[in-house]
């Protein structure tokens, strides 16, 4: 019985990892650097300008 408990706990908790894997990360948006965060408000900054000409 106590091996039956032990391969299944095994089991159980390597599927349960691999389905964590799975689905966990899209609920996180993507990391964006704070550089690049800036260098793309600046590109919107100066495409915002012309737009309004």
């Amino acid at each position: 019985m106590n091996r039956k408990k032990k391969i299944n706990q095994t089991l159980k908790s390597k599927a349960k990892k691999a389905n964590a894997k799975l689905h966990g990360r899209n609920n996180k948006p993507k990391y964006i650097s704070k550089a690049e965060r800036a260098r793309l408000a600046l590109e919107e900054e100066q495409a915002s300008p012309v737009a309004a000409d």
